[in-house]
């Protein structure tokens, strides 16, 4: 035994009967520990003693079988004292003490987090997302529609022709879908402040800039290819699902955090839309094509709008960097990449 360490420890016990602490010494013989001091005098086994854990700065408390319990005077001596008789820390404290341990825990947590939030959460949104009705995705949209007009739009300055003729044309588009495949819809049309644009909101609205008109004069075909993008959107209700994933996101980060950080809660949310956005578009891709197709228009079309995006990124780009994304539409998504995009639709093309 080691000479710096006493054969008989000195600690504080309670009986578990009274609050009256006993000072005593602690002797490990055979497979007993006894304890012994004034009025005191009690022999356990050691498997009936409940051994701490040993962490850096938490209190030494042995839980004894039948009540009581002993306390340590000195972390540093009693941990010692422990080693130098054989009794071993537990298994927790022997994982904190490992940074193998500790770094595979890490990755297993890592690879968990990342598989709850590329499957789990959309695989629960989706089931939550049949139980909500379209009466909510109506009032959701309305309410995104008036905070978008406030903030971003104006009302729009195409004549009320030009407005005509679309709305008659994407009639014709989205017409030549099955009954069941074409969700409810309407067209309005807004002059905007993030540049060329549409988008889709919950609820069936679907806005069109009169700066994406002016982008493609003449070029009916392809603002119909856009449109029917966001329908695609409306197809696959993608705005509700977004929302609902963020809020399981939201809840989870709250429930993990706690009250740590309402500003550090947000970021799963925020990294949620990032990474969720990149299947909606491309969901809202394969259902133009389908779409354009149905209504006998070629694919291809959506290649020459991907060959305007660069300039009117460029010419918009400072207005729209101070937005929030999740509105932007089809002009400023970032997931999937263009080229990506460009490839898909020209494969179709050729279909």
């Amino acid at each position: 035994m080691n000479a710096f360490v006493p054969a008989a420890l000195e600690a504080v016990y309670f009986d578990g009967v009274v609050a009256a602490e006993h000072a005593v010494h602690l002797q490990v013989v055979g497979a007993e520990l006894i304890i012994t001091g004034e009025g005191v005098r009690r022999v356990v086994t050691l498997k009936q003693v409940r051994w701490p854990e040993r962490t850096r700065h938490g209190p030494r408390i042995v839980h004894l079988a039948g009540g009581g319990s002993v306390h340590a005077r000195d972390n540093r001596l009693w941990d010692a004292w422990c080693d130098a008789n054989g009794i071993t820390q537990g298994s927790i404290a022997r994982i904190e003490g490992s940074w193998r341990w500790v770094a595979g825990i890490v990755l297993v947590l890592a690879a968990l987090a990342v598989a709850l939030q590329l499957w789990g959460i959309p695989v629960l949104a989706r089931g939550l997302l049949v139980a909500i009705p379209q009466s909510v995705d109506s009032a959701i949209g309305q309410a995104a529609l008036e905070a978008i007009d406030k903030e971003w739009m104006k009302p729009s300055k195409l004549s009320f022709r030009e407005q005509e003729r679309l709305q008659v044309a994407f009639s014709k588009v989205a017409g030549a879908l099955p009954p069941d495949r074409c969700p409810p819809w309407q067209l309005v049309f807004r002059q905007s402040g993030i540049g060329p644009n549409a988008l889709a909101l919950p609820g069936g609205t679907i806005i069109l800039t009169d700066e994406l008109v002016a982008l493609l004069p003449g070029e009916e075909d392809v603002v119909m290819g856009v449109l029917s993008h966001e329908l695609g959107h409306l197809q696959r209700r993608h705005g509700m699902r977004l929302l609902v994933q963020a809020a399981v996101l939201g809840s989870l980060a709250a429930l993990v955090l706690g009250d740590f950080s309402t500003m550090l809660a947000g970021v799963p949310v925020l990294l949620g839309h990032a990474a969720y956005s990149r299947q909606a578009e491309q969901e809202a891709d394969a259902e133009a094509v389908r779409t354009l197709q149905a209504a006998g228009i070629a694919p291809r079309v959506m290649l020459r709008f991907f060959e305007k995006l660069p300039a009117a990124r460029a010419a918009a780009g400072a207005d729209a960097a101070g937005k929030e994304a999740s509105w932007l539409g089809i002009a400023f998504a970032t997931h999937p990449a263009d080229a990506e995009r460009i490839r898909f639709f020209a494969n179709a093309a050729r279909d």
